[in-house]
């Protein structure tokens, strides 16, 4: 029984990587940078985001949002006139390949342009999954505790980078950073760690400095 269950895993991850690839050539080919934002439940990702594409001045952005339920982060970015569209899994941890497949036929993507996929608030799932994209980005933060690293170490060992949100609590929680930066070095040498305030845009600076020369 166990065999045919690693079987039946395999070949989802391989239909899945196929497809991925797939798409990481066709925005390639349009000159688009994709970034799939993962974190947990809490962390600020879609105002991190909103931070981000504010600070892109003159760069194209286009966001693929992913939840199990609503449209409220998607509502919230068209509002402030970002191309966006809504991915609802219904219950599952994670996007898919094909999801975000189906999504880019809803989006006209300029050349040369930012694509950011916030995926669903997991950091166990959404680090297993290929999606297209050219890197990942995790946002944990200081009241999660310093720990992170240590309990879910795929999230760290495949970012491309790693925000540390709402470095504005730091004062008031309990958060040891050389134990955090020490767990992230030992998983992941070269991402770069940027501490951020999405309420006070402390850091984000340096986070689109970045981004530009990515792109």
């Amino acid at each position: 029984m166990s065999v045919k269950e690693i079987a039946v895993m395999a070949d989802i991850y391989q239909e899945n990587d196929r497809v991925a690839e797939n798409i990481r050539q066709n925005l390639k080919s349009k000159g688009v940078y994709a970034v799939n934002l993962i974190g947990a439940p809490g962390t600020g990702k879609t105002s991190c985001l909103i931070r981000v594409i504010e600070g892109l001045k003159g760069v194209g952005c286009s966001v693929i949002e992913g939840d199990i339920q609503s449209d409220i982060d998607t509502e919230k970015l068209r509002l402030m006139g970002i191309s966006a569209v809504q991915i609802n899994t219904g219950g599952a941890c994670h996007i898919e390949a094909v999801q975000i497949q189906k999504a880019l036929e809803k989006l006209s993507l300029e050349e040369k342009s930012l694509l950011f996929i916030e995926n669903i608030g997991n950091l166990v799932c959404p680090a297993e999954f290929d999606i297209g994209e050219d890197i990942k980005i995790l946002a944990v933060t200081v009241a999660e505790g310093s720990d992170k690293p240590y309990k879910y170490p795929l999230a760290f060992k495949k970012a491309g980078a790693v925000i540390l949100n709402k470095a504005d609590l730091l004062p008031y929680v309990d958060f040891d950073a050389d134990y955090f930066y020490k767990g992230v070095r030992a998983l992941n040498p070269k991402a770069p760690i940027f501490k951020v305030s999405a309420k006070t845009g402390e850091g984000f600076d340096e986070v689109c400095a970045w981004l530009k020369s990515a792109l």
